[in-house]
């Protein structure tokens, strides 16, 4: 297991391992339509401006949207395979850094900073939870908006308990969950991922983090949750959140003091 500012890293190692199946694994990811669903929920906070820091951007599809759409984005991920591919898509256009998210460093000041594909179930406990959200918080200008998702029980308890294979350009891409069907809330979940060629596949470890823990969390670290909702794949927000019905936990929040 890789080590990064004396925290364990499992996301380190397994996306510098799958970087170049990424794109592949998350080719159905309609950004548009989400984003659909989002952006009237950020109106209706008050959402002003268009800087956004893309934390854990990966290799840059949940950016490119918003570039195209005229905002000032910056962008950071743990991997240096995930951020070079990054480069490649932005072209110059998007200021991309490796940066941890539990140690996130001031990158501006920022109206809106999210983190989506669920890159926060990867810290292995509230407390890293609690860390990357003050991250997220230091980050943010005056009125700005947080946004992340969370996998859900849901989640856990099917894709992450089913072998699934995808035929691509590269070869054969499999996914195999290696969770229990009936997997407990706040457990560690595990799936492997790699092209039938490769002899070692990158090991994903997530923790499930209840709705509960959620919110701890958001006050700890001192931001205010402002909405949470659940989704399915056809990216459609819906309240109450969920977690045996829907995929996808979304919070929406912002700083709760001065």
């Amino acid at each position: 297991m890789g080590k990064r500012g004396g925290l364990s890293s499992d996301a380190l190692d397994a996306y510098e391992a799958c970087a170049v199946a990424y794109d592949d694994l998350t080719a159905h990811h309609d950004f548009g339509l989400w984003l659909g669903s989002l952006m009237p929920v950020l109106d209706r906070h008050g959402l002003t401006g268009n800087r956004l820091l893309d934390v854990a951007c990966g290799t840059g599809n949940s950016f490119r949207e918003m570039a195209a759409r005229g905002w000032d984005v910056v962008g950071c991920d743990i991997s240096p395979a995930m951020i070079g591919l990054a480069r490649g898509k932005a072209a110059g256009s998007v200021r991309l850094e490796v940066a941890d998210m539990r140690e996130l460093p001031v990158l501006g000041a920022f109206d809106l900073v999210w983190a989506l594909t669920d890159p926060l179930n990867y810290l292995l406990d509230a407390g890293e939870l609690t860390m990357t959200l003050e991250g997220m918080r230091r980050n943010l200008a005056p009125g700005g908006l947080v946004v992340f998702d969370l996998n859900t029980l849901r989640m856990y308890r099917t894709e992450f308990a089913e072998t699934e294979a995808i035929e691509t350009d590269e070869g054969r891409l499999v996914w195999e969950g290696r969770t229990a069907r009936d997997v407990a809330p706040g457990s560690l979940c595990e799936a492997r991922l790699g092209y039938d060629f490769e002899e070692s596949p990158s090991v994903h470890r997530q923790r499930h983090f209840p709705k509960r823990v959620a919110l701890g969390a958001l006050e700890a670290s001192g931001l205010e949750s402002l909405e949470v909702f659940g989704h399915v794949e056809d990216a459609v927000f819906r309240q109450p959140l969920d977690e045996e019905r829907h995929l996808k936990a979304i919070y929406v929040a912002r700083s709760a003091g001065p």
